[in-house]
């Protein structure tokens, strides 16, 4: 069994002009219908709510305004459900409405919760719709965009591959639209190099442009899963792709595949704070495997309490890991450069040897 999460953008589904574009939905569920009668699970993170909610408004372009944003998700999300379970009715599948918020995702418990709902929709056949909860999520409509969501979404239901369709054909070695540019079929790794690459924002109806896919392609790369960039505007490639045929572009996964709990303190959880570590506390994260002990702590920055979770730098500001701390910003500062045998005498107490325990981080 094959797990696909595809993610559907905004460019694909819908345009500031006509709403929704109901032909290609049409096509699309077609596709995706093709692909899980031959027995591959299928979660879809589908933009186009915002875009859904602009022609019901009488808006022709995206506004900038938040209140107005949430306000055509609002309205647009009702059409865009409604023409998904309509359209996969057609073909005998049933969807189910997910939606999140980055607090979903960065509260354990909820993001268990979210994780139970969507294994049982899959076990049900049911294909899983999600999208961020943008009425109520200020910081998702100003900041985010579904890219990320879906490389969170891949972590989170374990995928076999991300898939995420665009209005190209996949990453090229310069903009598509000039002269002699050429695509890239497989990129082993992604480098500061083939970011480069993905200049440009994003449509008028989008927030992501081919930067932000490839953000979501690394994270996705992180958890062990491999990506695919293609084209979502071309009928019959989803077939053609699990045929094993080269369509878009392929990101190759890490060899190691990332747990669900170590991806979701790389990529789930906001950290609240940084310490900066010397030269001997990075190599024995990076090199040793071990525990993050007090003695190698040069620099505390920013204020944070017992369980939250920070990042790790080494003394030039590069991130080196980020994980759970057993101490607060103001106790580390008291205890930073000294060895575990001091830290009772330092605070009056001690909660541990280790200032983040190694199950408890990951390496960045």
């Amino acid at each position: 069994m094959k797990r696909l999460v595809i993610k559907i953008g905004s460019s694909i589904l819908a345009s500031a002009e006509q709403g929704l574009n109901t032909r290609r939905l049409r096509t699309i569920t077609k596709d995706i219908s093709e692909i899980m009668d031959r027995g591959y699970e299928v979660v879809l993170v589908s933009s186009g709510a915002v875009a859904a909610g602009l022609k019901k408004l009488g808006l022709k372009s995206k506004p900038h305004d938040i209140k107005l944003k949430q306000a055509a998700a609002a309205i647009g999300q009702s059409s865009l459900m409604w023409a998904y379970e309509h359209n996969f009715a057609k073909f005998r599948k049933k969807a189910a409405q997910v939606l999140l918020t980055r607090d979903d995702i960065a509260n354990r418990v909820r993001y268990i919760n979210a994780k139970n709902t969507l294994f049982t929709l899959i076990g049900y056949g049911v294909i899983p719709l999600i999208n961020e909860n943008d009425p109520v999520a200020v910081d998702e409509i100003k900041f985010g965009d579904n890219d990320m969501l879906a490389a969170l979404a891949a972590g989170l239901v374990e995928a076999d591959m991300l898939i995420i369709m665009s209005d190209v054909d996949g990453l090229y070695t310069k903009n598509p639209i000039q002269k002699g540019a050429e695509i890239i079929r497989s990129i082993k790794k992604i480098t500061a190099d083939i970011e480069k690459l993905a200049g440009g924002k994003g449509s008028a109806v989008g927030t992501g442009g081919m930067y932000s896919k490839l953000l979501a392609a690394k994270q996705a790369n992180d958890h062990g899963i491999p990506v695919v960039i293609m084209n979502g505007r071309k009928a019959g490639l989803l077939e053609k792709l699990v045929d094993g045929n080269k369509i878009g572009t392929y990101f190759e996964p890490n060899m190691q595949r990332m747990s669900s709990k170590k991806g979701w303190i790389a990529y789930g959880v906001r950290a609240k704070g940084a310490i900066y570590l010397d030269e001997g506390a990075v190599n024995a994260l990076l090199t040793m495997g071990r525990s993050l002990l007090p003695s190698g702590i040069a620099k505390v920055e920013g204020n944070f309490e017992v369980g939250d979770y920070i990042r790790c730098l080494d003394r030039r500001g590069k991130k080196i890991a980020k994980g759970l701390t057993n101490y607060s910003s103001s106790e580390l500062e008291k205890i930073k450069g000294r060895k575990t045998s001091e830290i009772e005498k330092a605070l009056g107490y001690k909660y541990s040897d280790e200032v983040i325990h190694r199950n408890n981080l990951v390496i960045v």
